[in-house]
């Protein structure tokens, strides 16, 4: 059973990991080095936070075995019996036997800082490069991480010549790896405070404010003007980019030695845009190296870059506009139909994908309308007093965790209760639920932020391998910072409790953190302290407010340029709700028409064709009738024309005055 509970959990965080790929990234148009790179990474730090509740489970039952091997003990079937107290230690159902943890830990742990320390940076620049050549990227890849790499050797060679020199210094490999293993932390627990508070405090609100429609309105009208502009400012760097392309095209032709880098390019154009210089271009037209000047194989490559970026974003800012516009459309429907007194959801456009027939069935128009108008709003109050509940319990325990008498986090007391009991599905879920909603609040931080154009998880198979590429790294670097916070605030980690008792087996994979006392007894306690500093700025719309200062709008509701662009997005939503009416109301004509005009149409149709047949085939047998007659005629004069020649004497006659032929003579007078 406990095999079984580990390989269950191991399936399905795959396929969740694979799921969201997925969602984010394009199966069919990304190399597969960067979605098996991505997957990879993604499902490690997801594996680590559901396995996490199993190794503390597994630790609190090797604990009890420990306290009754250390007392007089009296063994009964699947538990051991203390003498005095006649306590039990039950094994729990998902118990992992000793040796497979450790294992598991150094394999995952050690994998990831692989991928977010080495691999995953070479194959972002690998996947930026604009070069034509296998050889040509990795080369470009190993230029553009040389300073990256190289400072990290100059800081770790620098380190050891200092432990070298220094005598007081007498570290052994297994203080090294744990050195290296703070270092790693401490960088993600910098990022992941920062990360934390803003989610801690933005989740819930933005449960809550998905109850208030007008809201919701509000905010999409704001950022389809937004997004209007981003599209044409996309589609004018397109044009700009594909200009240039069509320049090079016209210039290098078929016989010069970089068209096959130009024929590159070209294939990563639109199709239309292939299509437009194709039309345009001589390829019979030799070139000439002393009258024309040609771009290098760097400008090429560099071109060539910027095409896959432009094309990449212009048909993410198609997509989203289209999701948008469903969005806005969707947002004003539940707006009229909350007064409807029918109680049935009346969509303004039919659905463009095909709905799934089981969904019909059961959520009809009604229970739409129920759902949408009565029940999502409570249901998302409901949800967010939950998860501001969550989240006042975090902030709490991240400021008091280090107490340990008395024991003042909330986690850490719900644990140690559930442990008197040994209720393992208890501990489970409670531990299990804890650094779910610590992952939430940090992992929905990194989709939602957006650093410019060079880091945006756009969903619907929108996102560049660069942008998965980065959330990967992300991933791996803020992963075993956050379950080392964990640890901490259920007291489980000995660092935090001060308790000579066995660690769990991913604190004895991240080594003892004494080797360094000013990372262990204060970096680690008193940083995360800055939660509370964070929730209190993010709750107030500091970051927003800076944002907006800068001339980066941001929606606020107090603002003129927010009100301004909520007019604007309005105004387009409204014309393109015109437009898709016009659409449809064209469509339902034709429709209509061919229903109504359809049988009549291919009725007179078929009569028509029918009268050509029967007039093509009269006039085929008056023509068979003619030919025949005029065969007859035609047999009597040749005849008649043989026997006058074979009775007559032979006469001399002009060529030029007589013809040889009677019938031409005949057709003649």
């Amino acid at each position: 059973m406990s095999g079984a509970a580990l390989g269950l959990e191991i399936v399905f965080v795959f396929f969740l990991a694979l799921f969201l790929l997925h969602r984010y990234g394009d199966f069919k148009k990304q190399h597969r080095l960067v979605i098996v790179a991505t997957l990879l990474a993604w499902y490690l730090c997801f594996l680590i936070v559901f396995i996490l509740p199993l190794d503390v489970s597994t630790t609190i039952y090797n604990r009890c075995k420990l306290a009754v091997n250390s007392s007089p003990a009296e063994s009964n079937g699947s538990y051991v019996t203390l003498a005095p107290s006649k306590q039990k230690c039950f094994k729990p159902w998902s118990y992992i036997p000793d040796g497979i943890m450790p294992i598991f830990w150094r394999v995952v742990y050690w994998t990831s800082q692989f991928l977010t320390w080495i691999l995953l940076p070479f194959m972002q620049s690998y996947a930026r490069s604009g070069g034509f050549s296998i050889t040509g990227k990795i080369k470009t890849a190993l230029i553009e991480n040389a300073i990256y790499y190289g400072t990290y050797l100059l800081i770790f060679g620098a380190f050891l010549i200092y432990v070298a020199v220094n005598p007081n210094f007498n570290l052994q490999w297994n203080q090294l790896q744990t050195i290296g293993i703070a270092a790693a932390n401490t960088w993600g627990l910098f990022l992941l405070v920062l990360l934390l508070g803003y989610g801690l405090v933005e989740i819930p609100r933005s449960h809550w404010n998905g109850a208030k429609r007008g809201y919701l309105l509000m905010k999409t009208y704001f950022k389809a003007a937004k997004l209007m502009t981003e599209k044409a400012d996309a589609e004018e760097n397109l044009e700009d980019i594909m200009e240039e392309v069509r320049k090079v095209s016209e210039t290098i032709k078929y016989n010069h030695p970089l068209r096959k880098c130009v024929d590159t390019i070209l294939k990563k154009c639109p199709t239309e845009y292939q299509e437009r210089m194709g039309r345009n271009m001589d390829d019979y037209e030799d070139f000439d190296e002393r009258q024309n000047s040609y771009p290098s194989e760097k400008s090429l490559a560099k071109l060539h870059k910027q095409v896959i970026y432009s094309v990449q974003r212009h048909r993410r800012t198609q997509v989203q506009w289209q999701i948008l516009l469903e969005q806005a459309f969707y947002l004003e429907d539940v707006a009229k139909n909350e007064s409807s007194a029918t109680r049935q959801f009346v969509h303004t456009f039919h659905s463009q994908e095909p709905e799934n027939k089981i969904i019909q069935y059961f959520y009809t128009p009604t229970v739409e309308w129920y759902w949408e108008c009565l029940l999502r709003p409570w249901f998302y109050r409901v949800l967010a007093v939950v998860l501001a509940t969550f989240s006042v319990i975090v902030v709490w325990s991240e400021c008091t965790f280090f107490s340990t008498k008395p024991v003042l986090s909330l986690f850490a007391v719900f644990i140690q209760l559930a442990e008197k009991t040994y209720n393992y599905i208890y501990i489970e879920m409670a531990c299990f639920l804890t650094i779910f909603f610590l992952s939430i609040c940090v992992y929905s931080t990194v989709f939602r932020i957006r650093v410019f154009n060079y880091y945006y998880l756009a969903s619907h198979h929108q996102t560049d391998a660069y942008s998965l590429l980065f959330s990967g790294m992300l991933f791996c670097r803020l992963t075993p910072p956050l379950c080392l916070n964990f640890l901490g605030l259920t007291h489980m980690d000995a660092t935090i409790s001060h308790k000579n008792t066995q660690p769990t087996a991913y604190t004895s994979i991240m080594g003892s953190m004494r080797v360094l006392s000013f990372i262990a007894d204060g970096f680690y306690i008193y940083y995360p302290m800055l939660v509370v500093i964070l929730c209190i700025a993010t709750y107030f719309s500091l970051g927003t407010r800076c944002l907006n200062l800068l001339g980066f709008q941001q929606f606020m509701g107090d603002s003129e340029m927010t009100s301004d662009l909520i007019d604007e997005g309005k105004e387009l939503i409204r014309r393109e709700k015109r437009k898709r009416q016009r659409q449809e109301e064209g469509e339902n004509r034709r429709r209509e028409w061919k229903e109504r005009y359809g049988n009549r149409d291919e009725s007179t149709r078929n009569r028509v064709v029918h009268t050509d047949q029967k007039e093509s085939s009269f006039s085929e047998t008056n023509a068979n009738r003619s030919l025949s007659k005029y065969t007859r005629s035609n047999g009597r004069t040749e005849r008649d024309r043989i026997e006058l020649l074979q009775d007559a004497e032979p006469l001399d006659f002009n060529a030029d005055s007589v013809n040889d032929d009677p019938l031409e003579s005949d057709s003649g007078r």
